[in-house]
C-alpha cells in the first residue's frame, strides 16, 4: 500500500501525518473543532503523495518538531525526507527514481464552502452548499466503521471481507472513513511488520509482526508498494499475509469499563446456583478475588519471568504483572463448571469475556454448555470456516489462533490447556492472548500440567493460583502401574504381544471396560490394530489418529460402546471423557511421552462417577524419568486432596 505523508505546524510546533485520503484531512482541518492557533495560514507541506507503507511509518516514527523548520523551504522539506529515507532509498535504487520523494506544493486550505464553487487542496470539486453533507456523511461512515473495528485487529483483506458481509455501503469508501476516524483518534493504524517500540538493539534491526509477534525476515518483490524488498510474516500466514506494507487497522474496545463491586471485594454469594464441590468451589472463590482485586503496577511486583517480558516488548505494552491467575486442576475436576461464575461475574457487571481453546473439536464441544449455562447473553463462536466470524458477543468462544484478529477486546480472557499443543511454546499464541486483553483486563488459564515456568512462579508465589486436586465426584485419581513389556515396534515385528499384556486387555474388558490403547507414531495404529483384532476375534477393535478423517465417528462409537478397544495417538490425550474406561499407555518410557502427556493420558480413567477407579498401565521395556515424574504429580495430587478433607 501506498500513503501519503505530510506536516502541519500548529501552535505547539510541527507535527507529521499519513493519510490514506488527503482529502479527509482537509475537510477534518475545515469542520473539526480547533483550538485558536491550531491552524497556520499557509497550511501544510505535502512532503510525498504514495510513499510506500514502511516508509511512511519510518518519516512518522522519526519526526521530530525543530524551531528552524518554521523557515524550511520545500526543497529543503524534500532534502530532510530524502535523508530520512537514505537507507531505504539506497537499497531499491535505481528501481525507485524520487518519484516518491517529489516536491509537493503546499497543502491549500479551503476557508469557505459557500463561496460559490470551492476546490479542495486535493482539486476534488464540492459543490455549492454541499460541504456541510460530505462532513456529515463521511462522519457517519467513520462511525460505523469505528464500531465494527472496536477490539478488533484487521488487515485491509479482512477489513474488506468485514465490510462485505457487515456494511456494504463502506466497501468502496472505507480508506476515507478510516482516515477521519483515524484523525479522531478512534482508529490506530500501523504496519503489518515494523520495529518493536520496546525491542531490544539487537532484535530492533528485524522486524516484528505486528499481528502475530512474530519476527519476519523473509522478503519479496510487491507489486502494492512497488518495493523490490517487501518483508512478510511466514508465522501467521493461513490468516492471510502480513506484509511490510500492509496495513493494520485496530481499535481498542468501545465499551465502559465493569462496574465495581465496592461494597463485595469477593462476590461468592451467586455461587451456590452452580452447584459446585467443595474443593471447585474454594478454588472458584479465589478466582473471583482475583478478579475484584485492584490492579497493581508492575513496579510494585516482583519481576515478571523472561518470557512474558519478551512479550510484552514486541506487544509495546507492558501489562500489569497480577493480570494472571492460574487455575491448577486435575483432569476431570471440572474446569468448564468452574469459570461458570466468573464469565457471568463478568458479564453482570457489564464485561466482556473470551474463552479461548488450541483445538477446534473443544471450542465445538464447549459451545452448547455454554449456551445453556447462559441461555440470554450473546454468544460468538470462532473458529476456521465459522460462519460466525465476524460476530460480535459479550461472550466469546474461539479457537487461540483466532484471537489473532482482536485488539483490546475483551475485559477477562480464559484460556484453556494453556499446556496443549499448539497453544504451548508456541510465542505467536501468547501474543494474540496479550492483545487480545484490555490493559484493564484479566487472565485465567486452566490446567491439568502447567508448564515448568507456570509451575515454579506458582510455588514462588509469584503468580496467582489455586488448586483443585480432587475430581467432582471425590474418589481419588487412578495411580498408574508398571508392566514391564518389550517395545512397541518389535511386538508388531514379532506379530506378538506380551501375555501378560493380554491378560490384563481381557481383564478389562471381562470388567465392561473401554480400553483406551496409546501409542506414540501413527504409523504403529494400523498394524496394532489387526494384531489385536487377531488376538481378541469377538471384540471389535479400532484405530486412530490426526490423519483419521473418521475420527470424530470413532470417538462416538468408541462411546457408545460399540467400538471397546480404541488404539490412538496422543489426539485423544485430553478432552475426552468416555464413562468406564481403562488407560494404556504403550512405550511409556518413550521421549514423546513426557510427565504432562502421561498425566494427561492417564486421566482418561477414573472420569466417572460410576467408575472412579479405572486402571492405569504403563508399559514399557525400561523405567524412565518420565513416567516416575507422572506417577509422581498424580500421587502429590491425591495427598493434597487427602490433606483438604476433600477425598470421600
Amino acid at each position: 500500500m501506498k500513503v501519503a505523508v505530510y506536516v502541519l505546524r500548529n501552535r505547539k510546533g510541527w507535527e507529521i501525518n499519513l493519510s490514506l485520503d488527503l482529502e479527509v484531512d482537509q475537510l477534518w482541518r475545515e469542520f473539526s473543532p480547533q483550538e485558536e492557533g491550531d491552524l497556520n495560514a499557509g497550511g501544510g507541506i505535502l512532503l510525498g503523495s504514495a510513499f510506500p507503507l514502511p516508509w511512511a511509518f519510518k518519516l512518522c516514527r522519526s519526526f521530530r518538531s525543530q524551531p528552524v523548520m518554521d523557515s524550511w523551504t520545500l526543497q529543503r522539506w524534500g532534502e530532510y525526507t530524502a535523508a530520512r529515507l537514505h537507507e531505504d532509498l539506497a537499497a531499491e535504487l535505481p528501481r525507485v527514481n524520487g518519484a516518491g520523494l517529489e516536491r509537493e506544493r503546499a497543502l491549500g486550505r479551503v476557508n469557505r464552502w459557500n463561496d460559490g464553487q470551492g476546490r479542495s487542496g486535493d482539486g476534488i470539486a464540492v459543490a455549492e452548499g454541499e460541504g456541510v453533507l460530505v462532513w456529515q456523511k463521511l462522519q457517519r461512515g467513520a462511525d460505523e466503521l469505528a464500531g465494527l473495528l472496536a477490539g478488533r485487529k484487521l488487515l485491509v483483506p479482512e477489513l474488506e471481507a468485514l465490510l462485505a458481509e457487515a456494511a456494504p455501503a463502506l466497501v468502496a469508501s472505507w480508506r476515507a472513513a478510516a482516515q477521519l476516524a483515524h484523525l479522531q483518534g478512534r482508529l490506530g493504524f500501523a504496519a503489518g511488520l515494523s520495529p518493536a517500540p520496546h525491542a531490544s538493539r539487537a532484535r530492533r534491526s528485524g522486524l516484528c509482526c505486528r499481528r502475530c509477534g512474530s519476527v519476519a525476515g523473509a522478503r519479496t518483490a510487491c507489486a502494492s508498494c512497488g518495493l523490490a524488498g517487501c518483508a512478510y510474516c511466514e508465522a501467521c500466514l493461513a490468516l492471510g499475509r502480513s506484509r511490510a506494507c500492509s496495513l493494520l487497522l485496530h481499535a481498542a474496545a468501545a465499551v465502559p469499563a465493569m462496574r465495581s463491586q465496592a461494597g463485595d471485594p469477593a462476590p461468592t454469594a451467586a455461587l451456590e446456583r452452580w452447584g459446585l464441590s467443595p474443593a471447585q468451589r474454594a478454588a472458584t472463590e479465589a478466582a473471583l478475588r482475583f478478579l475484584a482485586a485492584p490492579a497493581v503496577r508492575a513496579a510494585a511486583r516482583p519481576a515478571a519471568p523472561a518470557w512474558l517480558q519478551r512479550l510484552w516488548a514486541a506487544s509495546g505494552q507492558p501489562p500489569h504483572t497480577d493480570r494472571r491467575f492460574l487455575l491448577w486442576a486435575v483432569t476431570g475436576a471440572g474446569k468448564t463448571e468452574m469459570i461458570f461464575p466468573l464469565l457471568d461475574e463478568v458479564i453482570q457487571r457489564g464485561g466482556s469475556a473470551l474463552v479461548a481453546s488450541p483445538r477446534r473439536d473443544v471450542v465445538l464441544e464447549l459451545a452448547p454448555r455454554l449456551a445453556k449455562a447462559f441461555p440470554d447473553v450473546e454468544m460468538a463462536l470462532l473458529y476456521g470456516g465459522s460462519p460466525e466470524r465476524w460476530k460480535k458477543g459479550k461472550l466469546t468462544l474461539a479457537t487461540t489462533h483466532q484471537l489473532l484478529r482482536f485488539h483490546q477486546a475483551f475485559d477477562l480472557v480464559i484460556v484453556d490447556e494453556i499446556d496443549a499443543f499448539p497453544y504451548h511454546n508456541d510465542p505467536m499464541l501468547a501474543f494474540a492472548a496479550e492483545q487480545a486483553c484490555l490493559t484493564s483486563g484479566k487472565f485465567i488459564y486452566l490446567s491439568a500440567t502447567p508448564p515448568a515456568a507456570l509451575q515454579r512462579e506458582a510455588r514462588q508465589g509469584k503468580l496467582a493460583h489455586a488448586r483443585v486436586p480432587v475430581r467432582f465426584h471425590r474418589y481419588p485419581l487412578p495411580v498408574p502401574v508398571r508392566l514391564v513389556g518389550a517395545s512397541l515396534s518389535r511386538c508388531l515385528q514379532q506379530r506378538r504381544l506380551p501375555s501378560s499384556l493380554l491378560s490384563r486387555l481381557q481383564e478389562s474388558l471381562t470388567r465392561g471396560a473401554q480400553v483406551f490403547l496409546f501409542a506414540t507414531r501413527i504409523s504403529q495404529i494400523d498394524p496394532l490394530v489387526k494384531l489385536l483384532a487377531d488376538c481378541f476375534p469377538d471384540v471389535r477393535v479400532a484405530g486412530t489418529s490426526s490423519q483419521d478423517p473418521d475420527r470424530s465417528a470413532k470417538v462416538s462409537a468408541f462411546r457408545n460402546t460399540d467400538i471397546r478397544l480404541l488404539v490412538t495417538t496422543t489426539i485423544l490425550e485430553r478432552g475426552v471423557t468416555v464413562p468406564r474406561s481403562d488407560v494404556y499407555i504403550l512405550d511409556a518410557n518413550d521421549t514423546l511421552f513426557d510427565e504432562a502427556s502421561l498425566v494427561q493420558m492417564a486421566g482418561r480413567a477414573g472420569r466417572s462417577k460410576d467408575d472412579p477407579k479405572g486402571k492405569v498401565v504403563f508399559v514399557s521395556p525400561e523405567w524412565t524419568k518420565g513416567q516416575k515424574q507422572a506417577i509422581a504429580h498424580i500421587r502429590s495430587m491425591n495427598a493434597l486432596a487427602s490433606k483438604l478433607g476433600y477425598l470421600r
